[in-house]
Formats: structure tokens, sequence, C-alpha cells
């Protein structure tokens, strides 16, 4: 385990690492959830495993500090991950971000462009005001108040599934609503601009079951691979590992 501090107040970011060559690989987990625990079976397989790989808990969530004085703001977050790499010595990474963590690694691509030099998005934020059927929308429907002492963190546990849920429950609540409110704000200009706008290799992944990708189209315009993980949902990752494995590795092979 290895530690950096972000913020004003002294807190730790912290992540783990496997061993092995560069660039660095870079995992950032989902609201609620934490990178280890998403993403070392996939960092394991024999098309990946060669590489040096980071499991980055973003702050409130998993093994990393959870001050109460913090915004969890996505380009908080994104700075956080910024001091990780930087005390890591990491420059130009391939960063595989979900959900949440796909929107913290845009902003951080679009911040700090010399410490990334690719993206893979497994379903990730792109636009503020997400339908209510998102979990951010769920959780921020809440106030702040309502959310951590009122019961609201207790019936969001009771509404998600199993596998969420097992994480989620570590999570700082006061750092969970915050970052659900800040991915239904989303930045300004929006994350699916900032993708668009990169000149890094960048690759979407949608799963099979998760519905239709708004403005896919757009997206493929701007250089954007738009894949699609047949036989999943949103966590692709348990759903059919392979095959988010061989899309992993398959961005490694595009031209920077």
């Amino acid at each position: 385990m290895r530690q950096a501090e972000f913020g004003s107040t002294g807190a730790c970011v912290r992540w783990t690492e496997a061993a092995g060559g560069g660039p660095a690989r870079v995992y950032l987990h989902g609201l609620g959830s934490a990178s280890a625990v998403y993403h070392a079976h996939i960092a394991a397989a024999s098309a990946l495993a060669d590489r040096r790989s980071l499991f980055i808990d973003l702050p409130g969530h998993g093994i990393s500090d959870r001050p109460l004085d913090f915004g969890y703001t996505l380009e908080e977050h994104a700075d956080a991950v910024a001091a990780a790499l930087h005390s890591a010595g990491v420059k130009g990474a391939e960063i595989v971000g979900h959900s949440m963590g796909g929107a913290v690694a845009i902003v951080l691509a679009a911040r700090r462009p010399e410490l990334v030099s690719s993206l893979v998005l497994a379903e990730a934020n792109l636009d503020p005001d997400p339908p209510r059927t998102a979990g951010s929308s769920g959780i921020a429907s809440y106030t702040e108040e309502g959310f951590v002492h009122g019961g609201g963190f207790t019936e969001t546990l009771q509404r998600v599934g199993p596998f969420w849920r097992a994480t989620m429950r570590l999570a700082d609540p006061t750092a969970l609503h915050r970052s659900a409110v800040g991915l239904v704000r989303g930045t300004r200009p929006t994350m699916r601009r900032m993708l668009a706008e990169l000149a890094i290799p960048r690759t979407y992944l949608m799963g099979e079951l998760s519905g239709e990708l708004a403005d896919r189209e757009g997206l493929e315009a701007s250089g954007v691979a738009v894949e699609t993980v047949p036989g999943a949902g949103h966590n692709m990752m348990f759903d059919n590992p392979a095959a988010f494995v061989t899309a992993v590795a398959g961005q490694s092979l595009l031209p920077s």
C-alpha cells in the first residue's frame, strides 16, 4: 500500500500496486466502489499482467481518507489522483475508469495531460443531470443531512444490489453524497465535451445489456472508439471479464 497527501489538511489518497513494466496502467473505480475489488482480477489476466498496475481508491472510498472539509467534486477527485500519480512517479499513464472513475479520468486528462496517455472508459458519466434511475441521482436526491443522518444512506444500501452494497457500505456517507452531487452537477465544459476534445487514444465501453449510448455518433466522430461488451451490464468487469480484458488490452495497441 502507498499513499500521498491531497487537499489542505494532510489527508491521504491510497492505492495498492502490482509490479510490471510501463507505461503504468491506473484503475479508477466508480461511486461507492473500490479499485482493487473491481479491477485486480482484470489486471492479473495474462494479456495485462506485464504492466505496472495501480489501484487507486478515490477520497472517501476504500482505503483512502475521508476528510469532512473536502468537496468531493470531480475536479477535486482528479487532483487527488494527480497527487497519487506524482508521488508514484507516474506520467503518461493508461487510465481505466469505471463509471464515476471514468468521469474523474476525463477531468484528469483535460487538466493534467502529461499524466495521461490513453483512456478506457467503462460507462463513464459524460453528462450532468443523469436520469433518476442512475445511482448518483438517487443519492443526490437527498439533502446531505438527510443522507448522512436521516436514513438516506441506510435506505440506499438496502436498495442497491449485493455487489455494490459490499463496497458502498465501506464508503464515507458524507463523501458518497458529495461525490454523487458532483456527478449530477457535472463539469463545465461537460465531461462529454472534454472527452471529445482530447487528442489521446480513447475507448468508451458500453455493456450490451445497458441500452443505447447517447450521441454515440458524436463521440465516434470526435475519434472516440465505442465498443460494446457482450453479455454485460454496467459492471462489465464482473459480467464478462474476458471481453473487458480484451478491450483494455486493445487500447494499448492503438497508436498515440
